[in-house]
């Protein structure tokens, strides 16, 4: 497949030197790539400038997925791309399945549904569906009432027309992790953009979910909740 050059991935990484090299350059078959660096004391840094073609930002401290996220889309609407695909850097997501969100017709949030799973401890399963639905409840309680829920508004491997990046980019983001990914679909849903899906797989590595957390989405859950 001829790599698109109106899309690019935005890939967040931390400490990954381990999968880094294979994430960057699994994705540049398809799209440009934007790798933001959040702070990485192990070799991430070194093995990135190896790698051609690839935009690297570097935080000098680590400032989380949020950072991370506006960073990229920022950098990609000064660059006049008309998608961005965020995705894991630890191989959780895979980069041949990047096509997937390409070949998608037009949606302002395409979500990845994780359909397929990779070593996914059962805990995690359970943890990730009741998420889901109080993600949904957050969204859209009456299209969550009457069974239209989305399969997957926690995952982080989806695609971003520009107008949802402007939109998220003019907005002060409130989330400190994980939550932003309900705060960014509760932009968007908010401002009645096209939300759609698109069926991918998930392989369970080294997770970063903690009681801090499900904290934080939990109190973005209240927070949208009681903004309601």
């Amino acid at each position: 497949m001829e790599r698109s050059h109106t899309c690019i991935t935005i890939i967040p990484a931390y400490n990954e030197e381990e999968t880094i090299d294979r994430v960057v350059r699994g994705a540049l078959d398809y799209t440009d790539v934007c790798v933001i660096d959040d702070g990485s004391s192990d070799c991430t840094p070194t093995i990135l400038k190896r790698i051609k073609c690839v935009h690297v930002i570097r935080h000098k401290i680590n400032t989380h997925i949020p950072g991370c996220i506006r960073d990229g889309m920022r950098y990609a609407v000064e660059h006049g791309y008309r998608y961005a695909i965020t995705m894991d850097a630890g191989l959780s997501h895979a980069p041949d399945e990047i096509p997937r969100f390409l070949k998608h017709p037009t949606a302002d949030l395409l979500l990845g549904c994780r359909v397929v799973n990779y070593n996914t401890p059962f805990h995690r399963r359970v943890l990730s569906r009741i998420g889901n639905l109080i993600y949904n409840i957050c969204l859209d309680f009456s299209r969550t009432l009457f069974g239209k829920r989305y399969r997957d508004v926690t995952s982080g491997f989806r695609r971003y027309s520009s107008r949802a990046m402007k939109l998220i980019l003019a907005h002060k983001l409130e989330s400190k992790s994980y939550d932003v990914m309900l705060e960014t679909a509760h932009l968007i849903c908010e401002n009645h953009l096209h939300i759609a899906e698109v069926d991918i797989s998930y392989r369970y590595s080294n997770s970063s979910l903690n009681f801090r957390v499900i904290g934080n989405c939990l109190s973005m859950c209240a927070k949208l909740l009681f903004k309601r």
